[in-house]
């Protein structure tokens, strides 16, 4: 007779493996990319409030992926942003293979943990958020399962933390204490990060010819979405902006 029992714990070591197997790379994705765009679905601003309420994880991701985005961010916060992590699981059964950034505050390595299970590739890593000591114990965790990292940054005094050798390194243009954004931030800060840095430059960014301008000083990464997530398209609009980017 077929023991049941073994078979599931078969599957579930199975299981586990893909757990701590390593996800499609947010770096190498960057780095292969002559557009470099993350496009994110955001349907929540603290400081705007709805952006695309109604807008649907299953739909929208695979669009951008259909429309050249070199990778996804999806908000996962919900109280703040409307998000869930329910919403990469959808974006992955709905086909979506690119890699996804999973955004939100992470303090804990339960977050990360969860992350992995979602489906994500990569963790955002704020360092507002996490003493130095803290973000090195969180990196390595999510290295060992198999995540990538972005670490967010967004003055010069953070910078410090760009030591600890994070996949990526991202330049914050929004204060999150103010939200006030300012892209001359990143200009301001890229040639104070690591050379070998994949640079990503993060909101407020607009306008096709500002990743141009980016790119010539080192960004290889722009995450996007309110500018894509406002209008009725947001795929379209991927398309849009990166046809004007080639232009």
């Amino acid at each position: 007779m077929k023991d049941v029992l073994q078979d599931i714990i078969a599957h579930k070591h199975k299981e586990m493996d893909a757990l701590y197997a390593r996800k499609p790379s947010l770096r190498e994705a960057l780095l292969q990319s002559n557009t470099g765009i993350i496009a994110e679905f955001k349907r929540r601003s603290p400081s705007k409030g709805w952006i695309k309420q109604d807008g649907r994880a299953d739909i929208i991701p695979l669009s951008y992926e259909h429309n050249g985005a070199a990778a996804l961010s999806i908000l996962t916060d919900e109280e703040y942003f409307g998000g869930s992590d329910e919403f990469i699981r959808q974006a992955r059964q709905s086909g979506v293979t690119l890699p996804i950034l999973y955004k939100n505050f992470v303090i804990d390595e339960a977050q990360l943990y969860a992350a992995a299970l979602c489906g994500a590739s990569a963790v955002l890593l704020i360092v507002a958020c996490l003493t130095k000591e803290r973000c090195k114990e969180l990196l390595h965790k999510a290295h060992e399962l198999g995540l990538e990292v972005l670490l967010e940054m967004h003055n010069e005094r953070e910078l410090e933390y760009a030591e600890l050798e994070p996949d990526l390194c991202g330049i914050n243009n929004r204060n999150l204490g103010s939200f006030v954004t300012d892209v001359e931030n990143s200009f301001r800060l890229a040639d104070l990060l690591p050379a070998d840095a994949v640079k990503v430059s993060e909101s407020g960014i607009s306008n096709p010819e500002t990743v141009s301008q980016l790119r010539s000083v080192g960004f290889r990464g722009f995450l996007i979405g309110e500018s894509f997530m406002a209008t009725a398209d947001p795929g379209c609009a991927v398309n849009e902006f990166i046809k004007k980017i080639k232009s």
